[in-house]
């Protein structure tokens, strides 16, 4: 099989592991609630299953991201990782107690942690103007998958029969079905993923260590043009007769002596030195404030909806669904625009667009005025706003974070940027749960956060672009 067909196959068994974990969310998260009601538990423990979940996800993330930059592989930890989503997702089928459950959140999330390692593979096999539309297309089938989930949970809701000692039902078939669907895709991952090097990436490689090897057998056995630099502080004076007549051994430097510093990445690696820059703060600002506000709005959405139009199920379903199809809508814009007009200005566009739906909503839904009708146009455009900014947000802060750090530790790069989204996702719904009566408080908060971001944006918009090119400007501002 040639490496094009292989590197499509892997990139479509990345696609399916976004889409599983869409559909994942979009099929637990409607019934975990009553499910956790059944168990007995506390009305808290709804906030805790799905922060374990995020919590997991963000100290694992790292690990497997900083494991697949010294392997240089990452199927082997896709494979891994996913043996803790079949567990986790068996445990929330078996229906024993609330703690189960809630434990069988926190291993489920642990397998999240491959998407740092992922996000690396695919920025180490990805040109620099190629990775918005590759990571958009990712984005887009973890979406995807959001609008499956619901459609799954039509027959699962009719599940009531025994397997064995379990019952399954509408509360624990979800498990089982994604139980299922997670060992499906360990035989996808086996049979159609490589761990392919970027093109023409393997023939330079050998290329190098050959004409290294060439260039030494050109040279001369004894030779007294370069004087040896063993201890750097003392030359060598002339050369003098050895009593046997034989010379001293020297042993010429090698490239392969140079192969174990290629192969730790991390060797002369400095967190501060890689994440304290202006660029990178303020990439992982908009990667916490983006989600934190995101989780904030899908926290606050239903209780709204009840409280103004009382929506039930099936409404509330109609709307995510139609949101559903706008963010996918959004991330397909995003991948044809992002070539066009560059990251940095697709990330421009998408927080203009997210501070006017902050200002809509503080206006009109904080206090919603006139008859059903118009405060339901009011609530219909605010929430489209907010949607429509998310994927260019999205979409250009992970592109540009892929090339302002460094390639040969992206996979701990990628997890240390998804840890921080995986805060935003716990704290986003603890924030929004305890203001759905107090809206002033909650989107003044979110247009405040926007409104930083957008500052740091315009004062570091110089330094959002790869760093050669930074570079290059800064050298021709000074020789100006």
């Amino acid at each position: 099989m040639d490496y094009r067909r292989k590197k499509k196959l892997t990139f479509f068994t990345i696609g399916l592991i976004f889409l599983l974990s869409g559909i994942e969310y979009a099929v637990i998260l409607p019934t975990i609630w009553r499910y956790l009601q059944i168990l007995g538990a506390p009305p808290y423990f709804l906030g805790l299953s799905l922060s374990a979940f995020s919590l997991s996800g963000l100290l694992a993330g790292p690990f497997f991201g900083q494991l697949s930059d010294r392997t240089r592989t990452t199927k082997n930890i896709i494979l891994f990782a996913n043996l803790f989503e079949v567990v986790g997702n068996f445990m929330y089928f078996m229906n024993f107690d609330k703690w189960l459950l809630l434990s069988s959140r926190l291993v489920a999330g642990i397998g999240t942690g491959a998407g740092a390692s992922i996000f690396g593979y695919l920025t180490r096999s990805t040109a620099p103007e190629d990775r918005s539309t590759v990571f958009a297309a990712v984005m887009a089938c973890r979406q995807a998958g959001l609008l499956i989930g619901p459609a799954c949970n039509i027959f699962l809701r009719l599940c009531n029969f025994q397997l064995g000692p379990f019952v399954v039902n509408k509360f624990t078939a979800p498990g089982l079905f994604m139980c299922l669907l997670w060992i499906l895709l360990q035989l996808v991952v086996l049979l159609m993923y490589w761990d392919l090097p970027p093109e023409n990436s393997g023939s330079c490689i050998t290329r190098d260590v050959d004409d290294v090897e060439e260039d030494r057998e050109k040279e001369p056995l004894v030779g007294a043009e370069e004087p040896s630099e063993s201890y750097g502080t003392v030359s060598p004076g002339p050369s003098e007769p050895v009593p046997n007549g034989s010379l001293p051994h020297s042993s010429p430097p090698s490239s392969h002596s140079e192969l174990p510093s290629r192969s730790n990445p991390f060797r002369n690696f400095s967190a501060s030195r890689e994440f304290l820059r202006e660029e990178v703060v303020v990439l992982l600002t908009a990667q916490f404030i983006t989600l934190f506000n995101q989780t904030t709005l899908e926290t606050m959405v239903t209780p709204l909806t009840q409280k103004y139009f009382n929506f039930g199920e099936l409404e509330n379903s109609v709307m995510y669904f139609a949101c559903g199809v706008e963010v996918i809508a959004g991330f397909f814009l995003v991948r044809w625009l992002s070539p066009r007009v560059g990251d940095r200005a697709v990330l421009a566009v998408g927080l203009i667009v997210g501070n006017i739906s902050c200002v809509w909503c503080l206006i009109f839904l904080t206090n919603p005025q006139g008859g059903f009708q118009w405060q339901l146009t009011e609530f219909i455009i605010g929430v489209f706003l907010q949607v429509l900014g998310l994927p260019f947000v999205a979409v250009a802060q992970v592109s540009l974070f892929s090339k302002v750090t460094a390639e040969k530790t992206q996979g701990f790069s990628q997890g240390i940027r998804r840890s921080v989204g995986g805060l935003a996702t716990i704290l986003g719904p603890l924030w929004a749960g305890g203001l759905t009566e107090n809206l002033y408080v909650m989107l003044g908060v979110m247009m405040v956060l926007l409104m930083l971001l957008t500052i740091m944006m315009v004062f570091s918009y110089n330094r959002l672009v790869e760093p050669s090119i930074a570079q290059n400007a800064d050298r021709s501002e000074v020789s100006g």
